[in-house]
């Protein structure tokens, strides 16, 4: 039996226009709660798949919502199951499921309810891959994303000065900029890209995608990357992408990349045939899969549950919203006295 599908936005964030076309409208999706409703929205509608796009909770079904369009306290009725897409996001209380983009962060359940699933990030949408009349040339270090989440040391100006040495120019795209000069699809001119978060190895980035390697496979360029759980989830062979802890370690992967011309040709080769894994349409069909085996049961065995079990879901996972407020509230006073600590440095 077929139940009826949303995916809800509110109508405060409801965008200008619904695109036809993802790929061809890609710059609406640089707002990271588009990509994980909007963008799937479409691609299953496209598809021929029947959901529906909703500006309102619906008050029945299965509705798909980003984590930020959630209340805290908002709890589902008896005949209708949440889905909270989590993203990089604290997990939300009441949710009777979760969809998440690390593959590390799933949790089943033994009733079931509150379980998390993962499903892969979309990659970029209209990615223009590296010109192929680039030849061999190795000249153009690319990043693209928030400056800010890049290395400390990458930001340096002696590590500008030792990639001149080494004949490379650094082409950093902050996606932080919406004027349209800013292209973080445009792959076409990248011959390396390099993202780095953190050379420590205690951060395992639990709630962080593989994206940023996703958007490497597909636009045929080497990988660079740091110590992050998601990237090595996808990591099936040394060719899928370099691993660096040191900015020492990052130059040698570069040196060798540059003069070793059949390992970096193996490397973009390998690289083209596991971005087939993460082609729209094969994570489309996961989607309607996931629906299908996982969000349709779920539903039934949620409406049939007795009133007093769905209230015993909620009253457990009440710790749950207390604990995220916690958290929140140790992260920014946290960051908050690290602030203070570096005025008082610079003063």
């Amino acid at each position: 039996m077929q139940y009826p599908i949303y995916f809800y936005i509110p109508k405060s964030c409801w965008p200008e226009t619904i695109p036809e076309d993802v790929d061809r409208h890609w710059d609406m999706f640089i707002v990271g709660p588009y990509n994980w409703t909007l963008q799937t929205y479409c691609r299953l509608k496209s598809y021929g798949f029947g959901c529906e796009l909703v500006d309102r909770m619906p008050s029945k079904g299965i509705v798909f919502t980003h984590r930020d369009y959630l209340d805290d306290g908002f709890q589902p009725s008896s005949h209708l199951l949440l889905v909270c897409l989590q993203a990089d996001r604290f997990p939300h209380p009441y949710a009777q499921i979760h969809i998440v983009q690390n593959p590390k962060q799933v949790v089943t359940r033994s009733n079931k309810f509150g379980s998390k699933y993962f499903l892969p990030h979309w990659p970029q949408p209209g990615l223009i891959p590296r010109d192929p009349n680039r030849g061999d040339r190795f000249e153009n270090l690319g990043y693209f994303g928030v400056e800010k989440q890049l290395a400390p040391e990458l930001l340096e100006p002696s590590y500008q000065e030792k990639l001149n040495q080494l004949g490379l120019k650094n082409c950093t795209i902050n996606t932080e900029h919406t004027n349209q000069q800013y292209r973080w699809n445009d792959y076409s001119q990248i011959d390396l890209f390099v993202a780095v978060r953190s050379f420590r190895k205690r951060e395992e980035y639990l709630r962080k995608p593989a994206t940023k390697l996703y958007g490497a496979w597909h636009a045929g360029v080497p990988a660079i990357l740091g110590y992050e759980s998601a990237y090595r989830a996808e990591r099936q062979s040394e060719l899928d992408y370099i691993e660096v802890a040191s900015v020492k370690e990052l130059l040698t992967a570069i040196e060798r990349l540059r003069d070793d011309l059949p390992w970096r040709k193996a490397i973009i080769e390998n690289g083209k045939q596991r971005a087939k894994e993460t082609e729209p349409t094969h994570l489309t069909e996961r989607w309607i899969e996931a629906i299908e085996t996982v969000a349709i049961p779920m539903y039934e065995a949620w409406c049939s549950e007795s009133e007093s079990a769905r209230q015993q879901f909620f009253k457990n996972n009440y710790l749950t919203l207390i604990q995220n407020k916690i958290e929140r509230s140790a992260k920014e006073i946290s960051s908050k006295a690290g602030n203070l600590i570096q005025r008082l440095k610079i003063s």
